[in-house]
C-alpha cells in the first residue's frame, strides 16, 4: 500500500457488502476508489454516510488486480449537510440516474453524492435509455442521514395503479376477489391481478369469494382497504 495520505469524499455506501466508493482529486484529475468498511479493517469505528470527508491511502489489492483504499478515517461531513439544508426550503435537485449492484440511484449533479431510489411495487423500472440521463428528484428521510432516499419526479406506474388512484380519490367501492386465505390474513386482487391488498383473517371467507372494499390509504408503496 502507498504511504501517501489522500483526502476525498464518500459518494456511495453499501453497508450490507461493507464497502464505499471514494471520489478524490489526483493532480487535477477526478478519480474514484473502492474501500472496505468492515470494522476490522478500520482504525476507528464509524457508520459511513454519503458526503463523508475521509483520509485514506491507495494501493493494489491483495490479489493485485485493482487499486483499493485502506487506512480510511472519517474527518467530517459538510456536503450532505448542504443538501439537507437546501431540501428544507427547496427540495428540488438534479442528478443522473445510475445502477449500482442492481439497485437504482441518482448522482446529485453538484456534489456527486449517490442517493438510493426505492422503486414502488407498481412502478415501471427505468429503461436503459434513461440511465445516465438527467432527472429531477427530492430528498426524503433527511432527518436520518443513513436513511436518506431520492424520490424521482417523473415516476411511471402500471395502468392498474392509476386505476387504484382514481378509485381512492372518488371513494368508489371495489369488488375484490379473494385469491388466498391463511391464518394471518385474507389476500385479495383489488385491481385485476396486479394490485393486491390484505385484510385481517375472518371465519367463513374462502378463495374466489368476492368482497366489497373501499381504499382508505394509498401511496406508491402501500395500499390499505377495508371491507364495506
Amino acid at each position: 500500500m502507498s504511504n501517501s495520505i489522500l483526502q476525498g469524499h464518500v459518494s456511495f455506501v453499501n453497508h450490507e457488502k461493507k464497502y464505499i466508493i471514494i471520489e478524490y482529486d489526483d493532480k487535477g484529475k477526478k478519480k474514484v476508489v473502492h474501500g472496505n468498511i468492515d470494522p476490522k479493517f478500520l482504525k476507528k469505528k464509524h457508520s459511513f454516510s454519503i458526503g463523508d470527508t475521509v483520509t485514506f491511502s491507495v494501493g493494489l489489492s491483495g490479489r493485485g488486480d485493482r487499486m483499493i483504499a485502506s487506512d480510511i478515517e472519517y474527518l467530517y461531513n459538510t456536503a450532505l449537510d448542504v443538501l439537507i439544508n437546501k431540501a428544507k426550503t427547496e427540495n428540488n435537485f438534479i442528478g443522473y440516474l445510475k445502477v449500482v449492484d442492481d439497485q437504482y440511484f441518482v448522482k446529485e449533479i453538484d456534489s456527486y453524492l449517490f442517493f438510493p431510489v426505492p422503486l414502488s411495487p407498481w412502478q415501471l423500472k427505468p429503461t436503459d435509455a434513461e440511465l445516465n440521463e438527467a432527472v429531477t428528484f427530492a430528498l426524503e428521510n433527511t432527518e436520518k442521514k443513513n436513511k436518506i432516499t431520492a424520490k424521482l419526479y417523473n415516476n411511471k406506474y402500471i395502468p392498474e395503479f392509476y386505476t387504484a388512484v382514481k378509485l381512492n380519490k372518488a371513494n368508489t367501492p371495489v369488488d375484490a376477489t379473494v385469491y388466498k386465505v391463511t391464518p394471518h390474513g385474507i389476500y385479495l386482487n383489488l385491481v385485476a391481478d396486479k394490485i393486491h391488498v390484505k385484510l385481517p383473517f375472518k371465519e367463513g371467507i374462502k378463495v374466489n369469494d368476492t368482497l366489497s372494499l373501499r381504499i382508505v390509504y394509498l401511496s406508491p408503496f402501500k395500499i390499505i382497504a377495508e371491507e364495506l
